[in-house]
């Protein structure tokens, strides 16, 4: 018996945001989906616009997977993980024994074909793509909360927005210029576009 997909299923009971009051919470299974979907997108705009030499399914599995060790570790909020060298370093080692962890609950056979997404080489293109798009859900979801009169977000929304801004891949300023502004906008508005 291999345990690894019913961890992986339990992506749903972790929560995000921690410290901050939500008005709609979000889970690590929502999360992943969303960012695999922007991070997709990222990875074509690069392909088709810019010509970049990407595969958009590797930066979506890549997606998918970025938080799957949170199934061991929890999510520990932004303000905590780097709140110093030493924290962010302690993390960062707790991670990746947590991906190793999963590793080891699949057949040994299959271990090689999850290494590339559960221990991804951070020095690619394609995971620079799939950090964007976590950024980019970061400020999605302050718009989301803010949206619904939750101003408990909005320094939050500042400073992820700041990150964004300085991120230099024309994908990101694609996105945020192109689809961005209608996350602001309600159903209503949407149908009307």
């Amino acid at each position: 018996m291999n345990p690894f997909y019913a961890y992986l299923n339990r992506l749903k009971l972790i929560r995000r945001w921690g410290l901050m009051r939500n008005t709609v919470p979000e889970n690590d299974m929502e999360h992943s989906m969303q960012c695999a979907l922007i991070a997709h997108g990222l990875a074509v705009i690069g392909r088709e616009r810019f010509g970049h030499d990407v595969n958009p399914e590797t930066v979506l599995s890549l997606a998918l997977y970025h938080d799957v060790g949170e199934v061991i570790t929890g999510d520990l909020p932004t303000p905590v993980k780097y709140k110093n060298p030493e924290i962010k370093g302690a993390y960062k080692r707790i991670e990746s024994m947590a991906s190793e962890q999963l590793l080891t609950m699949l057949p040994e056979d299959l271990r090689a074909a999850y290494r590339p997404y559960l221990r991804p080489d951070e020095s690619t293109y394609a995971w620079k793509l799939v950090k964007a798009a976590d950024r980019i859900c970061a400020y999605l979801k302050c718009i989301e909360e803010q949206n619904l009169g939750n101003r408990e977000f909005d320094q939050a929304k500042t400073s992820i927005l700041e990150t964004i801004r300085e991120n230099t891949l024309p994908e990101v300023t694609v996105f945020m210029r192109e689809f961005a502004p209608s996350f602001e906008l309600s159903l209503d508005e949407l149908s009307k576009l």
